[in-house]
């Protein structure tokens, strides 16, 4: 792993974008991840969630965990951190409480939905406004919303999920910050951070019970 100081949370996300993401909205708040020791680290699709939960969980580093996980793969999450001995029947509200929160799609989506119609301004600034007209006047995406629309086109070309996390992400209004990735950032960046609505989850105290 590539960082300042060694890690005191280590945030599991499915994928380059969703890293991309977490850090560009700590930078907007002001935060250096590395330098608070959080790591974010993709693991390269939910499957290797047991990997990186035993690399790293109560029976490997033993460093505190946090994540965002996309819905489809909430029983994937639930069974990796029931092995590791982190709860049993862990529901979404027993993921939350151990700090992973669920994105309903996935974070792409959840930053589509939170932007509304000011996605495509980012679209038009990212100079592809055309390039998604075309693909939305296609018969396989003609009378899907805009929204779901915009979330198939951003995953059309490589590298085009991860320009447009960071592109969303740094157009968000930060009072709109979908709720999974302010809920995640709220505890990882604690106490500087926090939101009074979100229920603490996951510190170092509760790996020494």
């Amino acid at each position: 792993m590539d960082r300042e100081v060694p890690p005191k949370r280590i945030v599991l996300v499915e994928g380059e974008s969703d890293r991309t993401a977490v850090r560009t909205l700590a930078a907007r708040l002001g935060r250096n991840l590395g330098a608070e020791g959080v790591e974010v680290l993709p693991m390269g699709g939910a499957t290797n969630i047991g990997h990186f939960v035993d690399q790293f969980g109560p029976h490997g580093l033993g460093v505190p965990l946090a994540g965002l996980y996309d819905a489809g793969e909430e029983r994937e999450f639930s069974r990796a951190l029931e092995r590791a001995g982190l709860g049993s029947g862990l529901d979404r509200a027993g993921l939350e409480r151990l700090c992973f929160f669920v994105c309903v799609a996935d974070l792409e989506d959840e930053l589509i939905r939170s932007l509304g119609a000011a996605a495509l301004d980012v679209v038009a600034a990212q100079g592809e406004l055309g390039s998604f007209r075309t693909f939305a006047k296609q018969p396989a995406h003609r009378g899907e919303p805009v929204d779901q629309q915009l979330h198939r086109f951003m995953g059309t070309r490589s590298g085009r999920k991860n320009q447009y996390a960071r592109a969303l992400t740094t157009a968000l209004d930060l009072g709109r910050v979908p709720l999974p990735l302010r809920a995640l950032l709220a505890n990882v960046l604690r106490p500087a951070y926090v939101d009074s609505n979100m229920v603490e989850c996951g510190d170092s105290a509760s790996w020494n019970r």
